[in-house]
């Protein structure tokens, strides 16, 4: 399977999910898939989607944060799995989507492609609830079967881009789009 199989299959999955979702590819593929209000496309802060998420999770603590995030991304700030799980949110998801490359700067290979396995440094950093996925079909049981906590659910996939459009929007809509759902479905938490 590719990202975008991947983040077909994460959409179907969603009930009332906040996703933060990683810059380039994988946030233009999502949008072309399932655009919402509640979706948060990061763009230009490699390696900082799961540093946000944990915010917005801490932030928002009645709210599920789902983070969607890349090997190569991740990569870049392996400190933020210590300070997730040192602050064990209860409402977040680190969904990586592991296809061994730098899929937005041309598909260079990542580590994951050798020696280093992102779940065992996870396991390092103090996350307790660890997932890994091969296969399309186990996505939708396995994220609906997390429950709450603190997640780190790796899947792995294969290297390569879909052909999808831009994002038409710019970062200060996706901001405040985001930010007025989440307002909005506080509201709508209280009234029920």
């Amino acid at each position: 399977m590719k990202r975008y199989d991947a983040l077909k299959k994460i959409v179907e999955s969603l009930t009332n999910e906040f996703i933060v979702c990683n810059l380039g590819a994988p946030s233009r593929e999502l949008y072309n898939i399932s655009d919402r209000d509640s979706n948060f496309y990061m763009l230009g802060s490699m390696g900082l989607v799961s540093s946000i998420a944990l915010g917005v999770a801490l932030a928002q603590p009645k709210q599920t944060i789902w983070c969607i995030d890349g090997d190569g991304s991740l990569l870049m700030n392996l400190g933020s799995l210590s300070t997730i799980a040192n602050n064990s949110p209860n409402n977040l998801t680190l969904i990586v989507i592991d296809n061994s490359s730098y899929g937005s700067t041309g598909d260079q290979k990542t580590y994951t492609n050798g020696k280093t396995k992102l779940d065992i440094i996870a396991k390092g950093a103090g996350f307790e609830s660890i997932t890994i996925i091969d296969k399309e079909k186990d996505i939708i049981q396995n994220l609906k079967n997390l429950g709450t906590g603190y997640h780190f659910v790796l899947i792995r996939t294969q290297p390569g881009n879909a052909h999808v459009s831009n994002i038409p929007l710019l970062p200060e809509e996706i901001k405040t789009r985001f930010c007025k759902a989440m307002r909005n479905f506080r509201h709508l938490k209280k009234k029920i």
